[in-house]
């Protein structure tokens, strides 16, 4: 029961997180581009060097992805029990993602320097899909294969 509520409070907790992203301003958020781009610049990947102007709008919009990459593991673990896939628990996953995508992008209509945009919606509904994706491909790989009806056949 514990695991449970502490799965839950993980969502929350990060959903907090994306709000307070959301709720700085045009020029903060900017210039927490700026800090990533440098941190990858002293990992030496020059992300200026590589993108040009773009590396900015490529740190915000790939922000946005991990952001919702990670708000659907942990829904998608808070509300599955077992360990197989389940459509239902997936579709209703994606569907908290993309409301909550929605109603970040309205909170930023609010914000002064920041705005809502549909392509941001887009990014972090993609960002889930591709963390159920992810589950998906790790699920399969631990099921183990189904017997070769050939070989069965033989014996």
């Amino acid at each position: 029961m514990r695991k449970k509520h502490l799965n839950w409070i993980l969502v929350i907790g990060w959903m907090i997180i994306i709000f307070i992203f959301s709720s700085q301003v045009g020029e903060v958020s900017n210039e927490n581009n700026k800090f990533v781009i440098y941190v990858f610049n002293l990992l030496g990947l020059n992300l200026n060097n590589i993108f040009g102007t773009l590396s900015n709008f490529i740190v915000r919009k790939a922000s946005h992805f991990t952001e919702y990459f990670i708000l659907y593991m942990l829904i998608y673990r808070a509300m599955n029990k077992g360990k197989k896939i389940d459509m239902k628990i997936f579709i209703a996953s994606i569907l908290i993602v993309f409301l909550y995508a929605c109603s970040d992008e309205f909170h930023q209509s609010f914000v002064p320097g920041r705005g809502p945009a549909l392509r941001d919606v887009m990014v972090d509904t993609c960002g889930g899909l591709t963390a159920f994706l992810f589950i998906y491909i790790v699920t399969l790989k631990k099921r183990p294969a189904p017997p070769n009806k050939v070989l069965t056949k033989l014996k």
